[in-house]
């Protein structure tokens, strides 16, 4: 029995190590590709190490006088900073009120934002578009940071995690002659720092990828984003795939280093959030 569960254990080790290579390789084809010249990238067959490896791709990405990579990179840094700044203040306040304040038709008002889950975001298009325009907004950041804003999901998730906090520490700090702001500044938050770091992860990554609202709603090149950047790369006739890689491994890195600094506030603020319903 022990041999039968040695081999199983074997198997399902292989098979993972396998799994996993396949998930990778687009990444370690990205990261080789990204070395390359253009006309190497795609040829048959396909080497993991470049044939003449070459730095040209990233250094022609912050010299080239067509694309302002550069600008695209400084215009997404601060468009999902803000993002994330507005998002966590704003869901936090409102996870807070439904978790720890009672007061009428609460559950029901909770329901109905939770209703909002089930609108497919792609029919919310046309409807924001218009609205922007009137608001004035359009080939502008912020219409791009205030949609984002407005997460149900993680008020959801937040929520969740504040109702696992113990009312009793509340009640003492009310005792204390505490309010609502400094029982959720000093308190809540500071308990609450994995599921606020998983937002901020989630948020971070959402944002920093977002391909659909800078197509639409930016029209201007100097103030358009990373993702519909990189994609003019890879625009009419010509190919730069060198090019095209060299900026998606300079995008993904910043990903990267979030997520190995908020890897553990990730995984505990995903097991906070589901403690009570």
């Amino acid at each position: 029995m022990k041999k039968k569960n040695n081999v199983l254990k074997w198997a399902l080790t292989i098979f993972m190590l396998i799994v996993g290579v396949i998930c990778i390789t687009p990444f370690i084809f990205m990261v080789s590709s990204s070395f390359k010249v253009s006309g190497e990238v795609m040829k048959f067959p396909w080497h993991l190490i470049p044939e003449s490896p070459t730095i040209q791709n990233f250094i022609g990405l912050f010299t080239n006088g067509i694309y302002n990579f550069q600008k695209w990179y400084a215009n997404t840094i601060v468009m999902t900073g803000l993002t994330i700044i507005i998002k966590v203040f704003f869901v936090s306040f409102t996870a807070y009120g439904f978790a720890k304040i009672n007061f009428k038709g609460k559950d029901a008002i909770f329901l109905v934002l939770l209703s909002a889950m089930m609108i497919p975001s792609d029919i919310m298009i046309l409807p924001r578009y218009i609205i922007f325009k009137d608001l004035h907004i359009l080939d502008t950041m912020w219409a791009l940071i205030l949609p984002s804003c407005v997460d149900v999901y993680f008020v959801f998730l937040l929520r969740q995690s504040f109702i696992s906090i113990p009312e009793s520490i509340s009640e003492a700090a009310k005792i204390d002659g505490c309010g609502h702001m400094k029982i959720f500044w000093r308190i809540i938050f500071p308990l609450s720092k994995p599921a606020i770091a998983t937002m901020a992860l989630f948020s971070f990554t959402w944002s920093w990828n977002d391909y659909t609202g800078p197509y639409l709603y930016i029209s201007t090149m100097d103030k358009q984003m990373l993702s519909v950047g990189i994609k003019l790369f890879s625009s009419g006739l010509t190919q730069d795939y060198g090019a095209q890689m060299a900026s998606a491994t300079i995008v993904l890195i910043p990903i990267m280093i979030a997520f190995l600094f908020c890897q553990r506030f990730f995984i505990e603020g995903v097991a906070s959030s589901g403690v009570k319903g």
